[in-house]
């Protein structure tokens, strides 16, 4: 039987602990909340309910509003999935709720799945399904289009770095290239290029990571999953203008065929590469989607990737990073991270920066080669070379928050699922 779950604008009797959030009776519990309240003691309410080996609840009563709800799933949520929560009547924002639900869901499990299930073809095929499934349910299956390109065909086609970070491993590495053009004119602008990293596993390469930083490293490909869902939800939310998709994907595995220390990639754009740490690969693979963005003329690039522990050092697991040049389209993307509640910080990027990742054998090295550098900010640097306007209508953004290795009192361990609203937010404002 599940077990009945109220909201309450009344403090918990003295019994329950000075300001108890939670307390019970018969076979309710109450939360005790008041719209004066941060709308993550909700969050924090349903860890503590899982907490205490709550699987099965009811949500009930009139305060349950959407962003409670949302509140409330996003701590109930567990990677084990053994839980069941029946949400209120929501009239007007069910289908909203229920987007969401799909789109955050989507995201969270395809992160938390293990590498032997989640490898770089599979990513790619996945992504495809979900987006033309997010479609179909609107009524625009055939808006999708989409090309997977894998294995010795990158390398024909030259997508250098993806196939190069790749070409260790079994699991060959792929690339989707995916237009959602719900116009029908296939000369139609593009408003935005999403391009996502989708290192499915990272052992580091030859630069090997210890154990206790590479056990977490099958979500290296959650900038991938987060565009997949935010491109999922907008387009639930009825997003009406043309989004190409760009997921790079490869594992970065140690084999006789690995890429390696002092190989120079040289990209189609012209621009070369020098290798000296197999272990900054993700730059590596999101130069190719960055240099195929930006032949698409379109409105604004954004790219998500889980790049550097540096951003995680500066903000912690609790933020996105978000770097750019380009000061109005960080606004855009703070407005809709404020209107929907999820929480971005920026990090410096300048021009000076660029001049930081320089190499005696290439153009540019993928790590920075001063003393003392700003990590997160030289590989932005790095990824600047394959943008075209790089000054301009880009945006980056280093997903600091996408995975927690140990539980919180907001979140359970394994993915978040975290930017999927904003990203969503921001296209369709974008488009409007």
């Amino acid at each position: 039987m599940a077990m009945q779950i109220l909201l309450s604008t009344e403090q918990a009797p003295e019994s329950w602990g000075k300001n108890a959030l939670l307390s019970f009776r018969d076979e309710q519990a109450i939360i005790h909340f008041s719209s004066k309240s941060d709308r993550t003691l909700l969050q924090k309410a349903a860890r503590k309910l899982r907490g205490q080996g709550i699987n099965d609840v009811e949500l009930v009563g009139n305060d349950w509003t959407l962003e409670n709800c949302w509140a409330f799933y996003q701590g109930f949520y567990t990677a084990k999935q053994d839980w069941s929560v029946e949400f209120p009547e929501l009239a007007e924002d069910h289908d909203e709720l229920l987007a969401r639900l799909q789109c955050g869901d989507f995201v969270r499990e395809i992160i938390n799945l293990s590498s032997s299930v989640i490898t770089p073809l599979t990513l790619a095929q996945r992504g495809a399904a979900f987006i033309t499934q997010q479609a179909e349910q609107v009524g625009r299956e055939s808006a999708v289009k989409f090309e997977i390109i894998s294995g010795d065909d990158l390398r024909e086609q030259n997508y250098q770095g993806i196939w190069n970070v790749g070409k260790g491993s079994h699991n060959v590495p792929a690339m989707l290239q995916l237009d959602f053009n719900p116009t029908g004119d296939e000369n139609a602008p593009v408003l935005a290029c999403l391009v996502g990293k989708g290192i499915t596993f990272d052992s580091g390469g030859y630069s090997l990571k210890p154990s206790n930083s590479m056990d977490s490293m099958k979500s290296d490909m959650g900038g991938a999953a987060l565009l997949i869902g935010a491109l999922g939800l907008a387009i639930a939310r009825g997003l009406s203008q043309r989004v190409k998709l760009f997921l790079c994907c490869a594992e970065n595995m140690v084999s006789s065929t690995s890429f390696k220390l002092g190989d120079v990639i040289t990209y189609r754009n012209g621009v070369s590469a020098e290798i000296m740490n197999t272990d900054a690969e993700g730059r590596l693979v999101l130069a190719d989607g960055l240099i195929s963005a930006s032949e698409q003329n379109a409105q604004f690039i954004l790219d998500a990737a889980t790049l550097t522990g540096a951003a995680k050092v500066a903000v912690g697991n609790d933020y996105h990073s978000v770097l750019s040049m380009d000061n109005a389209l960080v606004a855009d993307l703070f407005s809709a991270a404020q209107e929907e509640k999820e929480p971005f910080w920026r990090l410096p990027f300048e021009e000076f920066h660029r001049g930081q990742i320089g190499s005696s054998f290439a153009d540019i090295s993928n790590t920075s080669s001063v003393a003392i550098s700003a990590g997160a900010s030289t590989a932005t640097a790095f990824l600047s070379h394959f943008v075209k306007d790089y000054q301009q209508n880009w945006l980056h953004i280093d997903c600091s928050a996408t995975y927690r290795k140990s539980p919180s009192d907001l979140w359970a361990t394994g993915a978040t699922g975290l930017g999927v609203l904003t990203i969503a937010n921001l296209l369709l404002r974008k488009g409007a």
